[in-house]
């Protein structure tokens, strides 16, 4: 008995009800041709990016390679003490004076943006803020003469009041200054500087908050600054961090303005009103940089690298903040 197979295909079976239909082949996609403008443009902003970063290591670079034969001379060609003891009362100061400024403009900065962002109507808000932003567009040596000037000569009786009333704390032991010139006026004038910068950054975090928040404080019969507490302040807090941080970095860095308001002569110490003053590393190149020669020049430049890898490390940090708050908000929705 013969068995006859079939000559046509098989028939495929068909498909179960609700199941979903095949996946279709995928499409060539057809390769659209970038405009002249459009590469033009990505061109110039890869190039500008990569601008920063051979600038920015051309001045590492120098710094490192002009440091080098202050690292490795003999102590005998160095300032007495060698470079640890010529460069610790130049980074205190430093430091010193930064901080102090922190401490003064960082609640100046949060008033000023709750009271912009929140409380000031729409255009008192932007008049004070075009005021307060307006503040960053002045130069420094401008804020250094009305320091050395005006403010100076205005803060000698606080000074006074300061050491008689409270002498016994190490930061207000006298003589006073009788010029003013000291590490606190210096300071409050730099506390002055960042305020714009601060300033902006805590108004635009601040401006941030979800105003479902904030509507449901108020829905719960939270007043206006319960809320803030409880919603603004929370949610903007990275930002104010890294605003704080960024007004850090801004402050280590300047010269003319403590170089005009300080006094200096030398040392460590923690009197803030008195005739000794620390110098600051920016203010003390500018100072004696036109007179340098040799190895003196190498060791101001020793003193720019460590100030550079401060300075670099403040930022870094004010940037790690800023993105940790970016990717928690995008993971929040």
């Amino acid at each position: 008995m013969t068995s006859l197979t079939p000559t046509t295909g098989l028939t495929p079976e068909p498909a179960p009800a609700g199941a979903p239909p095949p996946p279709r082949a995928p499409a060539a996609r057809s390769q659209t041709p970038r405009r002249l403008g459009d590469r033009v443009f990505s061109g110039l902003s890869t190039s500008a990016g990569v601008l920063i970063l051979i600038t920015l290591a051309g001045v590492a670079l120098f710094l490192v390679t002009e440091s080098l034969p202050v690292l490795s001379a003999d102590a005998a060609d160095l300032p007495e003490g060698g470079f640890l003891d010529y460069l610790l009362p130049l980074l205190f100061g430093t430091v010193l004076a930064a901080v102090l400024a922190l401490l003064f403009a960082t609640p100046l900065a949060i008033g000023i943006a709750l009271f912009i962002s929140h409380y000031a109507p729409r255009r008192v808000a932007r008049t004070l803020g075009y005021l307060t932003d307006l503040l960053a567009a002045i130069p420094s040596v401008i804020y250094g003469l009305w320091g050395a000037n005006v403010l100076a000569p205005y803060v000698v009786p606080t000074y006074g009041w300061l050491e008689a009333n409270l002498g016994f704390l190490p930061f207000f032991t006298g003589p006073v200054s009788a010029s003013g010139r000291t590490i606190l006026t210096a300071g409050v004038v730099l506390a002055v500087m960042i305020l714009p910068i601060m300033a902006a950054i805590n108004r635009e975090v601040f401006l941030q908050t979800p105003s479902l928040h904030e509507e449901a404080a108020l829905a719960l019969g939270a007043t206006r600054w319960e809320m803030i507490r409880m919603t603004v302040l929370p949610y903007g807090r990275s930002g104010v961090v890294g605003g704080a941080m960024l007004g850090l970095g801004r402050a280590l860095g300047e010269t003319i303005a403590v170089l005009l308001v300080l006094s200096a002569s030398g040392g460590i110490s923690f009197n803030l009103i008195g005739q000794a003053n620390p110098p600051t590393i920016p203010s003390n190149i500018a100072a004696q940089f036109p007179e340098a020669t040799g190895l003196d020049v190498n060791l101001l430049i020793a003193t720019g690298l460590v100030l550079f890898v401060l300075t670099f490390a403040i930022n870094f940090a004010a940037r790690a903040v800023v993105a940790r708050r970016a990717e928690f908000d995008g993971a929040s929705g």
